[in-house]
């Protein structure tokens, strides 16, 4: 915390000899509805989420803060730190917060950024911003990304503190913040077939309250992902492996693979995509399996939250979708819609867990995002049926 003022009091002192100064501000209103079996009662909040900031610059020295701020205007729901539980978890509670305050600076070949900041990396599988939640996730963190040649690209963090979702009321197993040595390396090469990685990441949970220290670990493992043109076609793809095990002080002793390919075909128009992600089992035992903590979860595995932690006997996900995008109709710019369908079972034991489906549409309209999303997710052998609904606005300066 002393950091993060330190860093606003700098911040706010370099416009007056900055060469450019740059607002910062965005704001989101949504409305998300939630019925989920086992439950008596319905949930459906109306929320609506405010940034902003600004960004001075000085030569190759940068200077950031932002604060952030999440009021429930509307609704009945468990944010899962007030309201009761027998509604279902929509997890955005109200909160005032600095989301970033940094400072930078910026070479040709080098790039360090120290203080409070978002830090996504990859597709965010394993660490992200958790963008989609109204407070989203940031790091207390120093961080060097270095170019020393065309192509070749060194990423290297250290994180003291994650500062999560819950805000500034977060307490328990849902802490405002998760305190440890985080160590997140990446290593990239730019091939014809594609952006080749190698990554590393120490995840240091290191507090008791958050399952007992279970989410610490380390993961090693490489990514390949790349576009080529087929014609007037586009095919994305990806493949990525990693390995887990236990670290510092997690309890469990454990080992557990990830997996992933898929494949994303862009027909100017019509879009189709498939792909397999598997999160590895341990030994049947909670926390035992693949587990992503720092991840951007709600992009993975289905938009209705049933997989934010994996479960004891890992995961196989299945996944098609089928899209249509414009640039335009009429005033919307950038209409897309989308459906996606996935088939979860369990990675040990090849038990059925569920189906799910998901459905997007959207579109621009000057500075404003419009969009409508919905989850419906069947169970078979894991949680309970589960249905959302959302309507946002998005809006950007």
């Amino acid at each position: 915390m002393r950091a993060a003022f330190l860093l606003a009091g700098l911040v706010a002192a370099l416009p007056a000899t900055a060469q450019s100064l740059k607002p910062l501000a965005e704001a989101r209103l949504r409305y998300e509805q939630v019925e989920q079996d086992g439950l008596a009662l319905d949930a459906d909040a109306l929320t609506l989420r405010v940034r902003a900031g600004i960004e001075a610059k000085q030569g190759p020295l940068v200077a950031l803060v932002e604060a952030q701020g999440n009021l429930a205007i509307a609704g009945n729901y468990y944010d899962g730190l007030q309201g009761a539980a027998t509604r279902p978890l929509i997890a955005d509670p109200q909160n005032v917060a600095i989301s970033r305050a940094q400072l930078g600076l910026k070479l040709p070949a080098v790039t360090l950024t120290a203080g409070r900041q978002r830090i996504l990396l990859d597709d965010e599988r394993f660490v992200g911003a958790s963008g989609f939640r109204q407070n989203g996730q940031s790091f207390d963190a120093v961080r060097a990304e270095v170019t020393p040649i065309k192509g070749i690209k060194a990423d290297l963090t250290y994180a003291w503190a994650v500062r999560t979702i819950w805000g500034i009321d977060g307490t328990g197993a849902r802490q405002r913040a998760v305190g440890g040595d985080n160590i997140l390396a990446n290593l990239s090469y730019a091939t014809p077939v594609g952006t080749l990685t190698g990554f590393g990441y120490w995840v240091d949970q290191d507090e008791a309250a958050v399952q007992g220290y279970r989410l610490s670990s380390k993961t090693f493992g490489a990514r390949l992902a790349g576009v080529r043109p087929i014609g007037k076609a586009k095919l994305a793809y990806q493949l990525s492996y990693a390995r887990q095990s236990d670290f510092h002080r997690n309890p469990n002793d454990y080992t557990a693979d990830y997996w992933l390919a898929d494949l994303a075909l862009d027909l100017n128009g019509p879009k189709l995509g498939a792909g397999y992600e598997v999160l590895g089992a341990g030994n049947g035992a909670a926390f035992t399996s693949f587990q992503t903590p720092l991840g951007t979860n709600f992009k993975f595995q289905g938009w209705a939250d049933k997989y934010l932690v994996t479960p004891p006997d890992g995961m196989r996900d299945l996944y098609v979708s089928a899209g249509w995008g414009w640039k335009a109709i009429g005033p919307a710019k950038a209409v897309t819609f989308q459906a996606a369908w996935h088939r979860y079972e369990s990675d040990r034991l090849t038990r059925h867990y569920g189906d799910e489906l998901n459905l997007l549409a959207s579109a621009k309209f000057g500075k404003t995002t419009a969009s409508v999303r919905f989850a419906d997710y069947q169970a078979d052998l894991f949680a309970t049926d589960t249905r959302k609904f959302w309507l946002q606005l998005d809006w950007t300066i």
